[in-house]
């Protein structure tokens, strides 16, 4: 068996992930996981319950004037959780 560089962990982890076309998946998981750093404990005191599916994350709240305020930072929420996870991984997301 022949050595080749050293690679890390985290490095051998994508490598394959993106062989078994898992990295997308995995990437639309850590957008539910990092919804309550991206919103704050307040806002995520509201939230029921969240998923994603094809891009698509949808968040239900307890509070409709807080869904209402939330609608109008849509752009600044999806940016900030594909800043966050590192790709382009949440398309939209739905206030219910």
């Amino acid at each position: 068996m022949k050595r080749s560089e050293a690679q890390s962990v985290g490095e051998i982890i994508k490598e394959a992930l993106e062989r078994e076309h898992l990295s997308a998946a995995v990437d639309e998981q850590m957008a539910v996981t990092l919804w309550p750093r991206i919103v704050g404990t307040a806002i995520n005191r509201y939230t029921l319950s969240r998923h994603i599916a094809n891009g698509i994350l949808t968040v239900r709240l307890s509070a409709a004037p807080l869904k209402a305020e939330l609608m109008m930072h849509k752009p600044q929420l999806i940016a900030s959780l594909n800043k966050a996870i590192g790709s382009e991984a949440v398309k939209d997301i739905n206030f219910i």
